[in-house]
């Protein structure tokens, strides 16, 4: 590794180069020094906000994934969010310890002024926005948003959708019928949704899986094309299973 440093900086080098590469290099040593620093002074921010209480870290559930985020705070992010909120956020799929403490600092920690999870969607503008004239819908197009929070969601979902879970499933299902945008958007809310539960009710997010969300997607779908059929005066019967050809 070193020689291949030592290689790739071998060249015609003037000395405004090196002054310029010399400055680069102080530049970083002095950032590297700043963010240590600020991540003391968030380490003791958290312990301020544990107010004391002491909580049984023996209930922490394990990590989901050991797998370290680029910039994560070289302290443990997640035991410190967990004594501050009694519940871990990382447990919902597309929330690593790094994503958790960015929405808990756009958010806060007391989700109460938001008095449902359709209050907090449509603050993030992840809501249908129904425009309404004369009693007839116009579009239902979801608003345009500045909101950090709203695009860090996004971010997540986008990464979701490479994953062998429910959330997974539901993206990649949107995004073979509606598309990209609207797939984003859609898991976006979704785990909006579950990061609301789990800060103002204590959920604690259980994945279901990939094969059952497909079931009861399924079971979903039967039942509305019965009722609908039901409707018309009709009625559905499954198929006979197809009877196995002997080939000799």
């Amino acid at each position: 590794m070193a020689e291949t440093i030592c290689s790739a900086l071998t060249g015609n080098w003037r000395d405004e180069h090196i002054f310029a590469v010399y400055q680069s290099l102080a530049l970083f040593d002095f950032y590297q020094v700043k963010t240590v620093d600020c991540d003391r002074k968030l380490e003791i921010a958290f312990r301020d906000l544990e107010g004391g209480e002491e909580y049984d870290i023996a209930r922490l559930p394990k990590v989901r994934t050991k797998s370290t985020q680029v910039n994560t705070p070289d302290f443990d992010v997640r035991l410190a969010l967990y004594r501050v909120l009694v519940v871990d956020l990382t447990l919902i799929h597309g929330i690593g310890p790094s994503l958790a403490l960015k929405l808990v600092g756009e958010c806060g920690t007391d989700l109460a002024v938001w008095p449902s999870s359709k209050h907090v969607t449509s603050w993030l503008c992840l809501a249908p926005g129904n425009r309404i004239s004369d009693g007839k819908l116009l579009s239902s197009k979801t608003r345009r948003s500045s909101i950090r929070a709203a695009a860090l969601l996004r971010l997540a979902a986008k990464t979701i959708g490479r994953t062998d879970t429910a959330l997974g499933t539901f993206y990649r299902r949107l995004f073979a019928r509606t598309g990209k945008s609207k797939a984003e958007t859609a898991t976006a809310r979704k785990i909006a949704v579950l990061f609301y539960n789990a800060l103002r009710h204590g959920m604690a997010y259980n994945d279901p899986g990939a094969t059952q969300y497909e079931d009861r997607y399924r079971s979903r779908v039967i039942g509305n094309l019965q009722r609908r059929a039901k409707a018309c005066g009709f009625s559905l019967e499954e198929l006979p299973p197809e009877p196995e050809i002997a080939v000799s």
